[in-house]
């Protein structure tokens, strides 16, 4: 038996003999070699076919794998509903006790009785919307001391993009204005009769940031000739850099003499008391993220075909405006963030879901759905309109401006004034809550942001709120984190903030207080220093100063440039588009 099977195994099988002789005669049987061949290599192919695969086939499992990401992707960003302990006080600036605001005259600053010209009467026509008309009045009394002049009350824009038929003391308390300031400027009501008959003014206009000497040289030989002249669009129309005396009477005006009138405080007095019953401190938004502005800023926020079909037919509307490219527009910081990016800079920041958030806003683009983000950090979600009945707002819901004004004063009053934007409101907020013991006021460095929102999801949550405390030191209202002259005077008023003895021995080097590690603290100083001075770089251009250009500045953004620009303006007169955007 066992040899029986030894010669088994070594008998020949038939396809070994086949295959040997096929090879013997290969020279004579060519074609039979190359069909057995064939037949082998089906063979295996199907073998092959039948044999079950331990890999799966790629194309069929493109969901899972995606799955697998996104999980990926969510469990390395996961946003945690509190803000954490960051060993600092998330509700007031460091050091802010130290310094406070100041603007009485100097004893060089003439008074009214000797300074005044009996014979000449400055009258202003202000601009845009509130915020806007209120650098056009405060600007107003510093031109009419440099010309020696006699006020008006100034007059408010009603015909611009706002549709508000307010007048000046509707919405500010004309009597305090002129009291105030009467040892600064001699102001009156409206222009004296001359025989009986109302004096008609001479119009003009001056540039944009017309110097002293500018305001000598143009306006100062009419106002001699026809003794009343009236400066129109006046917005933005006085430099900004000043000598100490003229600055600190820009300061008497606009944190002392304009004040709302008793209705408004009133009502935005109402507003704060209910927004402190809810909770011992509440952050402010003041949220710019209307279709209108949206489409005219040339941004574009990921909604895809739709969005672009939106906002492109209302960006037709304004035929002076150039194609612009979003990616740049974003990458250079001039895109106002979206109410999910201010909710996750302010979670990095610090502040938990208990926060209370008062949003001051227009119509937001997606309404419901693009606040959805933003509520499911904050759900203690509040607006003027929530915290009050209907008929409470009834005597104000018809005026734009009044409505403006009881935004201003909630957000004023807030222990953390936030913005997504960079408009005029965001401005003079920030210079008035500077002046007023720097408050805490957030202005988000979108330049860098923009890159970290774009790549969230590839970093864990700790980093990403890293950076975001990293980018942000120097934007969030601290004593001493922009150099005196930088920026628009509203924003910035240096000169208007003493620091005691303390303070200057203490100084301000690391406004945040924050703890950074490794290479980051190397980096410190330059940071800060690149992220201050890109702030106001980015802010003494704004899209709206384009109105103010001539022709041959105009010239020099033509060609290649204009991409880079967003809503670069090619005519000279686009009041609506300019007014609605800034304000």
């Amino acid at each position: 038996m066992k040899r029986k099977r030894q010669q088994y195994r070594e008998k020949p099988t038939i396809l070994s003999l086949l295959i040997s002789t096929l090879l013997r005669r290969r020279h004579l049987h060519r074609p039979l070699i190359s069909a057995v061949s064939g037949c082998l290599l089906l063979l295996f192919a199907i073998f092959s076919l039948l044999a079950p695969s331990p890999i799966h086939h790629p194309a069929s499992n493109n969901d899972e794998v995606r799955s697998r990401l996104n999980s990926r992707q969510e469990s390395l960003f996961h946003i945690p509903a509190t803000g954490g302990s960051l060993g600092r006080d998330l509700w007031s600036s460091t050091h802010s006790n130290l310094y406070y605001g100041c603007s009485s005259a100097s004893n060089k600053f003439a008074k009214t009785n000797v300074k005044t010209n009996p014979n000449r009467y400055l009258l202003i026509a202000t601009s845009g919307g509130l915020n806007q008309q209120r650098t056009g009045i405060t600007d107003a009394v510093v031109a009419a001391y440099l010309l020696n002049a006699t006020l008006v009350v100034p007059k408010l824009d009603q015909k611009s993009f706002w549709k508000d038929s307010s007048n000046f003391a509707e919405i500010f308390d004309v009597d305090w204005f002129i009291s105030f300031l009467r040892n600064d400027v001699r102001i009156i009501k409206q222009l004296p009769e001359t025989g009986g008959e109302a004096v008609t003014p001479y119009t003009m206009r001056v540039p944009r940031k017309c110097t002293p000497k500018c305001y000598q040289d143009r306006v100062l030989p009419a106002l001699v000739k026809k003794h009343a002249v009236q400066l129109t669009k006046f917005d933005y129309r006085l430099s900004n850099r000043l000598d100490t005396d003229l600055q600190k009477l820009r300061c008497r005006v606009n944190y002392h003499a304009l004040k709302f009138t008793n209705s408004i405080l009133g009502m935005g007095k109402l507003l704060v008391e209910r927004m402190r019953m809810k909770s011992n401190h509440f952050i402010a938004l003041h949220l710019r993220f209307e279709p209108d502005m949206l489409a005219f800023s040339g941004c574009y926020y990921g909604g895809g075909e739709k969005e672009r079909r939106e906002l492109g037919a209302i960006r037709k509307r304004w035929k002076s405006l150039h194609v612009s490219n979003p990616d740049k527009v974003r990458r250079h910081g001039r895109c106002p963030l979206t109410p999910e990016e201010v909710g996750l800079m302010l979670r990095a920041l610090g502040f938990g879901s208990d926060v209370h958030l008062y949003v001051a806003s227009g119509e937001v683009y997606g309404g419901e759905e693009t606040l959805a983000p933003l509520k499911a950090l904050f759900p203690n979600f509040h607006s003027k309109e929530t915290i009050t009945k209907k008929e409470e707002l009834a005597p104000f819901a018809s005026f734009s401006s009044r409505m403006a004004a009881l935004d201003f004063i909630v957000c004023d009053e807030s222990d953390v004034f936030v913005t997504n934007n960079n408009g005029n409101m965001a401005k003079m907020l920030a210079g008035r809550r500077r002046y007023y013991g720097h408050k805490p006021t957030i202005r988000p460095n979108a330049k860098k942001l923009y890159r970290l929102f774009m790549n969230k999801n590839n970093v864990t949550w700790e980093e990403f709120a890293s950076r975001v405390r990293t980018y942000q030191v120097g934007f969030m209202g601290e004593p001493n984190e922009v150099r005196p002259g930088r920026g628009e005077f509203h924003e910035n008023p240096s000169s208007c903030i003493c620091q005691n003895t303390e303070a200057k021995m203490v100084g301000v080097i690391n406004p945040q207080n924050q703890t950074l590690e490794g290479d980051k603290i190397e980096n410190m100083d330059k940071d800060i220093g690149n992220m201050t001075e890109e702030h106001f770089t980015e802010e003494e251009q704004e899209w709206s100063d384009f109105d103010y250009l001539d022709n041959k500045i105009l010239a020099q953004f033509k060609g290649n440039r204009t991409d880079s620009i967003p809503g670069l303006l090619t005519k000279t007169e686009q009041p609506e588009l300019e007014e609605f955007f800034s304000d």
